[in-house]
């Protein structure tokens, strides 16, 4: 396109987003609504994304009865054949009779500056892009305190405690147990929910994700450290792929837990008939709770390979494609769920056992995986919950696979 053309384009798409600004200041929801393509997404960032043109109208209908001097000024535009942004100034007086996004008019007068990137094609809109400051707007309605006030200031106050207790009450502080590993412990009600940090090129490879609740405590430690590389589930099961949903990481697991991983995380198996009563009513009420939902695995890995300096441990039983981390140098197990260290119905600590037979795919396989295990004659092994062995590991599995 010679540059006649693509000034005569742009000019085209500019006149759209003129004539699409005239309709908002003239106060015409139905003049707005036709300047745009059934279907396209008028999306306003931090507030709604509006679906031409019926979103488009009744969204800006109840704007403009909320706000009924409502001016719009066009500041600034830049455009291309495609696109045209605008800078714009709005004033108005939140007068009513109507309503806006729940709240009552109370006269407040609002006077702030954005930008709209309008895409045009065929001569209609597309789609569009809206950026304002949602906190000034916020603060000069009276929803938010007015910056650096004495509200302000104690509203922050009143955030950071809740923070705090989150904070508290989802996880723990990191713990360094070895050389480049940590341990982030968190869960209700006890924190027996253990997930491994391991660093790894400049930030951690996270080995198992807990439980939902964890999520925002784990992504911050793990920008703390560098940023989660990526995420290996020991197995897929809701108290160990919790948390891996919200985090912004690339999941793997073992090629016989994709299935379950990206599906149920293993509900099809687990017979909660073989609970204690209370374990039946608790535990139906936390797994769901705990289960952050399916994932999307971006690849596996299997016996053998290597993770973060460890290598991979296939320990099947509990999980199909249950996994541990087998680090050589000092002996170093990380086993998810190949032994429990507690009451998976009460979580409280107690004699080294297998795996409950409620939550396993295959009990027999998990006392061989145990055996496994303790071939590997570790001199330390962290569970997936609770505290590690330490001493004479391989004697203390052997034993507990054999009862």
């Amino acid at each position: 396109m010679g540059s006649a053309r693509r000034a005569e384009a742009a000019a085209a798409t500019e006149a759209v987003a003129r004539r699409y600004f005239a309709a908002v200041a003239a106060r015409d929801p139905e003049a707005m609504a036709a300047c745009w393509q059934p279907g396209g997404i008028d999306r306003l960032h931090g507030q709604a994304d509006l679906v031409a043109p019926d979103g488009v109208r009744a969204y800006f209908g109840e704007l403009f009865a909320a706000f009924p001097d409502l001016a719009v000024e066009i500041l600034s535009t830049t455009a291309d054949a495609e696109r045209c942004a605008v800078r714009w100034r709005m004033t108005a007086t939140f007068a009513g009779p109507g309503r806006f996004q729940r709240f009552e008019p109370n006269g407040a007068r609002v006077s702030f500056e954005a930008v709209d990137v309008v895409r045009v094609e065929d001569g209609l809109i597309a789609g569009n892009d809206a950026y304002l400051d949602g906190m000034d707007v916020a603060r000069q309605l009276g929803v938010l305190p007015p910056r650096d006030s004495g509200q302000e200031r104690g509203l922050a106050a009143l955030v950071n405690g809740r923070t705090r207790v989150a904070r508290m009450l989802a996880a723990n502080a990191p713990e360094r147990i070895a050389d480049g590993v940590w341990l982030v412990r968190g869960g209700l009600p006890r924190k027996v929910m253990n997930v491994y940090l391991l660093e790894h090129d400049g930030g951690v490879v996270m080995f198992d994700a807990g439980v939902k609740a964890m999520t925002d405590a784990l992504a911050a430690t793990g920008a703390r450290m560098g940023g989660i590389r990526r995420i290996v589930l020991g197995h897929s099961h809701a108290d160990h792929r919790g948390a891996a949903a919200g985090l912004d990481a690339e999941v793997f697991c073992h090629p016989l837990e994709r299935a379950d991983a990206e599906g149920d995380g293993g509900a099809h198996y687990l017979d909660k008939r073989k609970l204690d009563a209370h374990g039946r009513v608790l535990l139906g009420r936390l797994l769901p709770i705990w289960d952050g939902g399916p994932l999307e695995v971006a690849g596996t890995v299997e016996e053998g390979d290597e993770v973060a300096g460890f290598e991979v441990v296939h320990l099947p039983g509990h999980a199909p494609g249950l996994i541990g981390l087998w680090r050589a140098s000092d002996r170093l197990a990380l086993v998810s769920d190949c032994f429990y260290t507690l009451d998976p119905q009460t979580g409280v600590p107690g004699a080294l056992r297998v795996p409950h037979e409620a939550f396993n795919h295959s009990t027999d396989d998990a006392r061989a995986s145990m055996r496994k295990l303790a071939a590997l004659r570790p001199a330390t092994a962290w569970c997936g919950h609770g505290e590690p062995l330490t001493g004479d590991v391989a004697d203390q599995l052997e034993r507990a696979a054999a009862q």
